[in-house]
């Protein structure tokens, strides 16, 4: 059963959760249908967390098998309201487009009528390319009302007048028959909640690595397959800068964990490739603990849509959390007394994913103090961890974008802060979550840059996806209770 302590920590997560979702239904309630049906989805979303942890405070406990049909499950409902929400939004347009067209015409001035005062604003887009850019507007995309200046281009505001989407691709078309690619044309939501259009210079695009960039990029590859060997050599029980001769005896590992490295990186590489995307070199991050903490990499042109910046930022976690999820179902399948590992059974409480396919797979065996298990137990997990880390759902982190693509940049703000807050208590008993709260401060605290549509969002099928690899990155870094694991019977 659990203790005293900890049934209190479970109480409060529920509390707070539901209470997220009483204030998420009174917020919901004055947008009627629309609002309910996006409330819905929210509730979809939270169902299997509360679900899980609500049976885990009452002493019940779904194994891994349950969580996944948990999981899928949610995320096929999540779908479905998804289709319904889009059926009334579509007459919801409908209706507010006809009633703009009522307000525009009966607002149009009479011939008599006073004409108000002209404001000259000084605008650093000339003049010709100007005028040449407003007549990319129509009746039928976006009827443009106000021109504002703003940074090197223009702030067009006005009503949009069809799918997001494809306005986005008839306005970019037009604005590059008329001027080539000298402008960038942006699909973005105002402060006030309405979409704007944006128009810039193309020199305001990113800027490409640059040789000495790319130089320190080498280098921090070449330190993290040091640490990845140190690592392994420690976990070989060895210190390979003090006995280099030992390097033979390092190399399975510490290749095995920069192999889940590439894989990673190489999964952001095939996704940007297919949207046209430049990535820069990426900057990996060297760490003794367990080899590396993953990569920075940088975005080196625009994005297209919110769907193109999910799909790259997703494709790395999958590729390297698959691989590690293999290396490590694969290790556990392999161990067996005499395997080069003896681990204590505290290790498979360090995490509900871990802790729970072992118990699968190696049954009572995790009763015994030392449990012996293959190395690619070893490499799978620290792989698993390395992706869980990078999915934390802050800043420029792969999680950090998942969310920004889904759910948009203040949402994506606030779970930056929210993860930042959570990082500093967590840091009060493991200095690893000092170390990311720092890195997320210094190097990556920002929200991804806008994609040229920003307004239309990535599909439900990815929206559920997103929601599957955060629930795994939870289990992957949630460690099971005491009480639980010995309901697992993990321990004696």
């Amino acid at each position: 059963m659990f203790t005293s302590s900890e049934t209190p920590i479970l109480g409060i997560i529920l509390l707070v959760a539901c209470a997220i979702l009483g204030w998420g239904f009174y917020r919901a309630r004055p947008f009627g249908k629309l609002g309910i049906l996006a409330w819905l989805q929210s509730v979809v979303l939270m169902a299997p967390w509360l679900l899980f942890f609500g049976l885990f405070a009452a002493g019940i406990y779904i194994n891994i098998v349950g969580i996944l049909f948990l999981v899928v499950g949610s995320a096929g409902l999540y779908i479905y309201l998804g289709r319904q929400l889009r059926g009334a939004g579509q007459d919801a347009i409908l209706k507010q487009r006809a009633t703009q067209r009522l307000a525009e015409e009966s607002a149009q001035p009479s011939e008599n009528a006073p004409q108000p005062a002209v404001v000259v604003e000084i605008m650093p887009i000339p003049e010709e390319d100007l005028s040449l850019i407003k007549s990319i507007f129509g009746i039928d995309t976006f009827f443009a009302t106000e021109t504002i200046a703003y940074q090197e281009g223009a702030i067009f505001k006005g009503n949009l007048r069809g799918e997001p989407q494809e306005v986005h691709s008839r306005l970019t078309a037009s604005l590059k028959e008329k001027l080539s690619d000298k402008y960038r044309l942006f699909l973005v939501e105002n402060t006030d909640g309405k979409p704007v259009v944006i128009v810039l210079p193309s020199s305001s695009e990113p800027r490409p690595t640059t040789l000495a960039q790319k130089a320190f990029a080498g280098i921090l590859g070449i330190a993290t397959i040091a640490t990845s060997l140190e690592t392994a050599g420690l976990l070989l029980n060895f210190d390979l800068i003090g006995t280099p001769s030992r390097l033979q005896e390092a190399l399975p590992i510490g290749l095995g964990i920069f192999a889940i490295l590439i894989a990673h990186e190489i999964g952001h590489w095939l996704l940007a490739r297919r949207y046209q995307v430049r990535l820069s070199w990426p900057f990996f991050l060297p760490a003794v603990q367990i080899g590396s903490f993953g990569a920075i990499t940088r975005f080196e042109s625009l994005l297209p849509n919110r769907t193109a910046l999910f799909d790259i930022a997703v494709a790395g976690p999958v590729a390297g959390g698959a691989v590690s999820l293999l290396m490590l179902i694969a290790g556990l399948l392999l161990s067996h007394q005499g395997s080069l590992f003896q681990l204590p059974n505290q290790f498979f409480q360090g995490s509900i994913l871990v802790g729970s396919l072992a118990r699968v797979v190696l049954g009572s065996a995790l009763q015994s103090p030392l449990v012996n298990v293959h190395p690619l137990v070893v490499i799978g997990w620290l792989g698993l961890v390395i992706t869980a880390l990078n999915l934390m759902p802050a800043g420029q982190l792969d999680g950090g974008r998942i969310v920004q693509a889904i759910y948009g940049r203040k949402t994506a703000s606030r779970a930056t802060i929210a993860t930042l807050i959570l990082l500093v208590l967590v840091a009060l008993g493991n200095a690893l979550a000092m170390y990311w709260a720092i890195v997320i401060v210094f190097l990556q605290r920002d929200s991804e840059r806008p994609s040229l549509n920003e307004i239309t969002e990535p599909d439900d099928a990815r929206a559920a996806l997103g929601l599957l690899v955060l629930f795994l990155m939870i289990t992957t870094l949630l460690p099971l209770t005491p009480g639980l694991a010995g309901r697992l019977g993990i321990g004696g």
